[in-house]
This record gives structure tokens, C-alpha cells and sequence, in this order.
């Protein structure tokens, strides 16, 4: 069989160039689609001004950037602001003392479960990453507030989080070793939680090490677009948001394109033990056919509001000229093979899911129709333009899951749908993964 192979190959002389090819190249510089390139130009007939784009660095933070990034342009437009950054370090410091109290009464929920069931090896494969989603987001705003980055600037550690991360999740997993044993000794449930408070003192100080200090009062000063100068004193983190931004977040909902036979459209659905802070807002989502979700995105960008959205970043990218687009790379033609997945099928069989948050800014409609979407990305200035990407509409339609949009523009019967009470999903589910 393995000769007959082999003889089959040899006999296609088109075979050895492809490979030479490939060999020499890699398979990105041979399948690069020249006329993709080339349609993917930076020009949107709607387009909502911003400043310079951030950056995550090596983190995972892309969630925490693109929800400051629609608040920053919300703040600067409503105060006549200069461009400006929020503290992206701030709400990581928050995030992730959330999550572990989260996960530790999730251990305490879970207390009578063996160790290998499903559950718990999920509660235990990554209790601490960097990833979220919009709701938690908003938990941490309602919760904490928000603060200028200066007020508490990047360390090593906010921009480089693994080994931080790491060290995190070996406490964790620590901490729900002793919190099992000390259940299966006798321990009252009430005697496990004075357990994790103290758990969560050492957790707050090793934050502190990593992160620094979250700040509780503070003197904001900035420079209007006038060059004015303006200071305002002794400020709490809530304080300052409700003042300068003001924006009710629980306006907004996450609405989801997810094509699966198990999620029907225009139901709404949760994910079991997805979120960070206790007792604070789950995670929820609104399942829409792509028509509409495209017509709720397009919407709000007319609005002049940015969207943040959810999607699958690595696929069909051309990172360095920041282009989405499933015309970028024709691997098909390169490899003479297929792909025939649907996008249903790619999130029921492990091929995709959301892997990155980032922000529309702009949209390029010709004849009532979508073409191509500005994006606001958080890796910098370097790749695509000033860190600006585009996305072909082809690639919104293979490769984006989730929007968040004002409920203003949700029709009554989907309004009311977004009321109900969600179906809960299986921790596992694909729309349980983080941005």
C-alpha cells in the first residue's frame, strides 16, 4: 500500500514542485493569495475615530482591552478628552482575585465529586488564565470601577503572564487539595469557607507582588483636546467611572452566531461554572441566525459605538498586514486537497472557537451590503495598519461568534427571548472558551 502510495505521488510531477515549494517557503508563502491582498485595502465608508491602538503584549488580556477600549473612546468623546489609556493591570489585579474565589467555591460546590470525575478535572485544567468574557467584564467595572492607567501602570508580569500564571494556578489547585481533604476529614461547609478566606489573604498578597497595589482613592489629571488643564481630587475607582464614562453596561447583551444543532437560534443560553465574580452577572448569550447578527453590529457601528466582538483570530489571518480573510491563503490550490467543514461543524468538532476579543470601528458598505470591517486590535502598532486590522465580510460570516450590542437595537421579540431564562450548556461546551 505504502509503494503504491509512494508511486502515485511520483508519477504527478506538479507533486515534487508543490513540495520543493512548501519545503523551502512553508505553506503560508506559497498559498498567499496576491488579489486578497490587494481587494483587503484600509478605506471603510463608516469610521469612528480613536486613538492609537493598545497593546496586550504577552498576556491574554484581549477581552479586558477591547471592553476599556470602548469605554476610553466613550469618555474621551463625552469629556472632550486627548486619547488616553485606562489600567488594563488594574482590572487584571481584580480578575484574577475574583477568579480564585470563584473557583474555590466551585471546589466546595463540587466537594462530594471525585476527584477524576468531569467536572472537577474541568474545574482544575485552568482556573486562573488570563481569558474572559464581556459579562465578566462588566462585573469587574460594576464591582471595582475603572482608573486611568498611570494611576496603576503595566509591571513585568501584566504584560508577561505565564509564569505568574502558573505559579497562580500550582496555589489554586493547592488550595482545592487541602479544601477536599479537610471536607472528606469532616470539615462543615462553613469551616471550608474560613479556610478559603485565609486562602484568599495569601492570594491577595502574592497578587500585590505580582501586580502592585490596586489604588482606592486618586487624583485624576488631564489635558482637554483644547489644552486645558483639569484636575480632579480624590476620586474612588467607581467614582471615576460613573462620572467620566457613565455608561449603564447592563445595556448591552452578548449576542452569539452559533450554527450548532444543539443551540437552537433565538434562544438564550448559558455556560455552567463560566464566570469570575460570585454572585455577580452570568454569562449570557443570545443565539441569532447571521442575518441579524450582522444587521445588529452594523447598527450600532451607524451609531457611531464601537463593538466589541468574539472570534476566531488565527484562522486565515495574514498577522503581519492584519488582514481576516478566507481568501488570504489558498491552501486548497497549494496542497490540491479540501476543506469542507461547515462553520457549524468546525465548532462541533474542536476545528474553531472564540479565541480573541477586539473592537469594530468601521464598516465599508457598498450597495446596502458589507464588504469589509475596520477592527481595533490590542497587539500593538506594528501589524496591520497602526495596529488596525480589516475583515472581509466572507471571513465575519466562517469565523465570528459573538458581538455586543445596546438592547435598543434588538427587535421586541428578540428582546423579550434575551429575558428569558437561559439554557445552561455544559462547562465544556465550545462557548464556554475564553477571549
Amino acid at each position: 500500500m505504502l509503494g503504491t502510495y509512494a508511486k502515485e505521488f511520483s508519477a504527478a510531477p506538479a507533486n515534487r514542485v508543490r513540495m520543493n515549494a512548501i519545503a523551502k517557503s512553508g505553506i503560508n508563502s506559497v498559498a498567499t493569495n496576491r488579489d486578497a491582498l490587494i481587494n483587503m485595502q484600509f478605506t471603510f465608508s463608516t469610521e469612528i475615530e480613536t486613538g492609537p491602538v493598545t497593546n496586550q503584549k504577552q498576556s491574554g488580556r484581549c477581552w479586558m482591552f477591547a471592553g476599556l477600549n470602548t469605554i476610553r473612546h466613550h469618555m474621551a468623546k463625552k469629556n472632550n478628552m486627548k486619547p488616553f489609556e485606562l489600567s488594563q493591570s488594574y482590572q487584571m489585579f481584580w480578575d484574577k482575585f475574583e477568579k480564585a474565589n470563584y473557583f474555590l467555591e466551585r471546589v466546595i460546590d463540587t466537594r462530594r465529586d471525585e476527584t477524576d470525575s468531569r467536572v472537577v478535572q474541568w474545574l482544575l485544567q485552568a482556573p486562573l488564565n488570563d481569558g474572559g468574557q464581556w459579562d465578566m467584564f462588566v462585573n469587574l467595572v460594576d464591582k471595582y470601577g475603572v482608573v486611568p492607567q498611570y494611576v496603576m501602570p503595566e509591571t513585568f508580569h501584566s504584560s508577561a503572564s505565564r509564569e505568574m500564571n502558573s505559579l497562580l494556578t500550582q496555589k489554586l489547585r493547592g488550595y482545592a487539595s487541602t479544601l477536599r481533604r479537610a471536607y472528606q476529614e469532616g470539615g462543615s461547609v462553613e469551616a471550608l469557607r474560613e479556610k478559603k478566606q485565609q486562602m484568599l489573604s495569601e492570594f491577595y498578597r502574592v497578587l500585590c507582588y505580582f501586580l502592585g497595589t490596586p489604588p482606592t482613592q486618586f487624583d485624576f489629571e488631564y489635558r482637554d483636546k483644547d489644552n486645558e488643564y483639569h484636575r480632579d481630587s480624590d476620586l474612588s475607582p467607581q467614582a471615576f467611572y460613573s462620572k467620566y464614562a457613565g455608561r449603564d453596561l447592563h445595556e448591552y447583551i452578548s449576542v452569539i452566531n452559533a450554527p450548532t444543532a444543539d443551540k437552537p437560534f433565538n434562544k438564550t443560553y448559558t455556560v455552567q461554572y463560566l464566570g469570575n465574580v460570585e454572585g455577580g452577572r452570568i454569562v449570557r448569550y443570545l443565539n441569532v441566525d447571521i442575518v441579524t447578527f450582522k444587521r445588529l453590529a452594523l447598527a450600532q457601528l451607524n451609531d457611531s459605538e464601537p463593538v466589541w466582538f468574539g472570534c476566531d483570530v488565527g484562522k486565515m489571518m495574514e498577522r503581519d498586514g492584519g488582514i481576516l480573510d478566507p481568501a488570504v491563503y489558498d491552501y486548497e490550490g497549494a496542497l490540491d486537497v479540501e476543506f469542507e467543514m461547515t462553520k457549524g461543524e468546525r465548532l462541533e468538532y474542536g476545528e474553531s472557537l472564540m479565541t480573541h476579543a477586539m473592537v469594530f470601528t468601521g464598516v465599508n458598505v457598498v450597495d446596502g451590503k458589507p464588504n469589509r470591517w475596520k477592527v481595533e486590535n490590542s497587539w500593538g502598532k506594528d501589524r496591520g495598519s497602526e495596529g488596525f486590522f480589516v475583515m472581509s465580510d466572507e471571513w465575519f460570516n466562517e469565523y465570528m461568534y459573538q458581538i455586543v450590542v445596546n438592547r435598543k437595537y434588538l427587535e421586541s421579540e428578540l428582546a423579550a427571548i434575551a429575558d428569558e431564562e437561559p439554557i445552561v450548556l455544559k462547562p465544556w461546551d465550545p462557548m464556554g472558551s475564553l477571549a
